[in-house]
């Protein structure tokens, strides 16, 4: 067999499916994408229809992730060739390289992408020497490349802040998250609230040009809780939660009062 072939992309994000189609006609020209699929399901589907010789495989994807696709493949007596694709930079991707016919980081690199590519072909002239089957693809290979791929599927640790920049005046401060009590979004910016340096039993306020909903994932969830769609709080500076006639909640930080909203009473029950 020659350098025409077969491929078949699966890839959640249409975007990266319309790139890499792109970039496979510069770096393959010979090649025919058959299919594009959104999710594992229509992968096997696409795979089933059009017998490809590659996917190119997305580790998550909904309905059946990339994991799922190659454990229903490994199944079958007749299968293509698998190039995974992932956004995940494991300390594993060197024990990976070494075990998978080959695999992807996003974004893509198109020198990388070319390698891959040849990989294939060798691959798919070495088969045709041998007079087997077109993509035909050894069990043994592809259950040792599930192994290494499920170490890439694992979470990455997340690195929570230890420090924040905020303003003040014309100056800017580095401030410990620890010594943080609240912050409030105010417009388009955040009030940063610490204890006072000057002032023990008063504090200090600062200001970040940032977004809410920005800062919350990159704060340690079991240190910080959002209590109101303006408001996140070190827990460990709460004084007590006082709760009104109507049911309503406050944390007391000091001398300060901040309202709890209703979908986040239920942070404080069993405490």
């Amino acid at each position: 067999m020659g350098e025409f072939a077969k491929a078949v992309i699966a890839d959640d994000e249409p975007i990266l499916r319309r790139h890499l189609s792109r970039a496979l006609a510069e770096v393959w020209p010979e090649l025919e994408i058959a299919a594009a699929a959104g999710n594992g399901i229509e992968a096997l589907e696409a795979i089933n229809t059009h017998q490809p010789d590659v996917v190119f495989l997305d580790i998550r994807m909904p309905e059946l992730d990339g994991m799922g696709v190659a454990k229903a493949l490994s199944k079958l007596e007749k299968t293509p060739h698998i190039v995974f694709t992932t956004a995940y930079r494991e300390y594993a991707i060197n024990a990976f390289e070494q075990n998978a016919l080959d695999y992807l980081l996003k974004p893509l690199s198109e020198q990388r992408l070319e390698q891959a590519c040849d990989k294939v072909k060798s691959r798919l002239a070495e088969i045709s020497n041998r007079n087997a089957v077109q993509g035909q693809y050894d069990p043994e290979h592809l259950g040792s490349l599930i192994e290494q791929i499920n170490l890439l599927s694992q979470p990455k640790p997340v690195e929570y802040l230890n420090w924040v920049k905020a303003s003040k005046g014309d100056d800017i401060y580095i401030i410990s998250v620890a010594d943080i009590l609240y912050f409030k979004a105010e417009d388009k910016y955040i009030s940063v609230f610490k204890k006072s340096d000057d002032a023990p039993s008063g504090t200090d306020e600062y200001i970040i040009r940032s977004a809410l909903k920005g800062l919350i994932h990159q704060l340690n969830p079991e240190q910080f809780w959002q209590i109101h769609r303006s408001t996140i709080v070190n827990v460990s500076t709460i004084d007590k939660v006082h709760k009104d006639f109507t049911g309503r909640l406050s944390v007391l930080i000091g001398k300060h009062k901040l309202p709890v909203s209703r979908s986040a009473q239920a942070l404080f029950k069993g405490v």
